[in-house]
């Protein structure tokens, strides 16, 4: 016979599974429209209508860094918009594209969230202007920001853990936080590897912002953590609410996988690695 606690069991795993399935911005301010030319809304059908589900960001002339779990099974008549401020309003600046190809990295770990990287080929190359621009990213043999440095993230997620999800870009700005706390068993414990950095932002008193920690949240998977205006990692995953102190936003560390961006868009070593400036 199944007991009243077991019935309830599974529907909370998935619950909680729903929840932490990807992340937000938490904190933080409106974004000055089109002042980060890179960034991707990912959208999904829902119904006869597209909504934003996960985040990306501009790396080439036809290719787009995400996660891969915002699409661990393909692209499902997904589409990628770029040049957007406001999600819902018309924007000249906004070009809409199919996914052509989608590269999930082969060892993502759904487990962990380990290689939480994935690289989406456009049917088409984009048509740069001031509002559609790729980002430089951060390379094998290049400087990722050190504990407590400032580093910056963006996005169309959640405000909130009940997914009150804003129309227009918002970001903030972070701290990086010691790998050794994260991999503490009440952090992440063995969850945080060694291809991953954290960081929030506990807010002192008096604290100008509502919540005490600013963080990324549901939406803003796939977006891009900058140091020093260029890409070093690409928010994947944290905590089952946002804003926690001891679960802060997981971020995959590009230049852990120069290698197979390189191969993947059939590109050649370069001979130098761009290096974020100190």
């Amino acid at each position: 016979m199944v007991s009243g606690k077991e019935v309830l069991v599974g529907p909370a795993l998935f619950l909680l599974a729903l929840i932490s399935y990807s992340e937000g911005i938490i904190g933080g301010r409106e974004a000055a429209p089109h002042s980060r030319p890179y960034m991707a809304s990912i959208q999904v059908p829902e119904g006869d209508e597209m909504k934003h589900e996960c985040g990306g960001f501009v790396i080439a002339d036809q290719w787009v860094m995400t996660a891969v779990h915002c699409m661990p099974n393909g692209p499902n008549g997904r589409k990628v918009v770029l040049g957007a401020h406001s999600l819902s309003e018309p924007e000249e600046t906004k070009q809409t594209f199919d996914i052509l190809e989608l590269h999930n990295h082969p060892g993502f770990s759904i487990e962990n969230y380990n290689n939480d990287i994935a690289l989406i080929k456009l049917d088409r190359p984009f048509i740069a202007s001031e509002a559609v621009k790729p980002v430089v990213f951060l390379r094998t043999g290049g400087t990722n920001p050190d504990t407590d440095e400032d580093v910056e993230t963006a996005g169309w997620g959640s405000l909130d853990n009940l997914e009150s999800r804003p129309d227009k870009l918002k970001e903030v700005v972070v701290k990086v936080i010691r790998s050794t706390r994260c991999a503490r068993s009440d952090y992440f414990g063995m969850k945080f590897t060694n291809n991953m950095m954290c960081a929030h932002k506990q807010c002192s008193d008096p604290c100008d912002q509502p919540h005490k920690v600013e963080d990324s949240c549901d939406g803003d998977s796939g977006g891009p953590l900058l140091y020093n205006g260029i890409a070093v990692g690409i928010t994947s995953n944290g905590g089952k609410k946002c804003g926690q102190v001891k679960k802060p936003g997981i971020y995959t560390i590009i230049s852990h996988y120069t290698e197979w961006i390189d191969s993947t868009m059939g590109l050649q070593p370069a001979a130098t690695a761009p290096r974020a400036a100190e």
